[in-house]
């Protein structure tokens, strides 16, 4: 089973993600994309950390990378090296497997989207969250013969929670 989280930026997708890993830390695996912002509160940029706490910098409005998603360039390599171990393993996992996200930074990487496209046609569970906008890639990975697509919104986002604690039997 694949359950997918999708929905505009902000409203809630990674916190979701969070509170339904807490219920059972032990039963996931996998990595959580947050924004870094600086003291006055600025975004600066993301940075991607499995679930045992370790972090990479993703992305960064420093960064001289020629990868760039708007005004962040893109560490490609600093990302493969945390994530990349823990998808090509989560078809041997019997745990739940989290990415968060299937977005523009993370499909830079040609390494994750092979992994990933490997992990859906696989028997892995997977919970992840997965860019709206419309992409080729994207597109085919909601429509995956077991994947559950949740949209979320403000005003579902309760609702989309219960639904997806249920999917998983916490």
């Amino acid at each position: 089973m694949k359950i997918l989280i999708t929905g505009p930026p902000g409203v809630g997708k990674t916190t979701l993600v969070r509170e339904i890993i807490a219920i059972k830390p032990d039963i996931f695996s996998g990595f959580i994309t947050e924004e870094m912002r600086d003291k006055i509160g600025e975004r600066i940029g993301f940075k991607v950390a499995n679930l045992r706490g370790e972090e990479r910098i993703l992305a960064s409005k420093d960064s001289d990378s020629p990868k760039r998603v708007g005004k962040y360039g893109v560490d490609v390599r600093s990302f493969e090296e945390l994530v990349i171990p823990i998808l090509e393993s989560a078809t041997k996992d019997k745990r739940i497997l989290v990415i968060d996200e299937i977005g523009k930074m993370e499909l830079i990487s040609h390494r994750f989207r092979e992994l990933v496209w490997e992990i859906f046609l696989s028997q892995a569970r997977v919970l992840a969250t997965i860019k709206l906008s419309p992409d080729p890639f994207v597109d085919n990975l909601k429509r995956c013969h077991d994947a559950q697509l949740f949209n979320l919104r403000r005003s579902n986002y309760n609702e989309v929670k219960q639904k997806i604690i249920s999917l998983l039997g916490l």
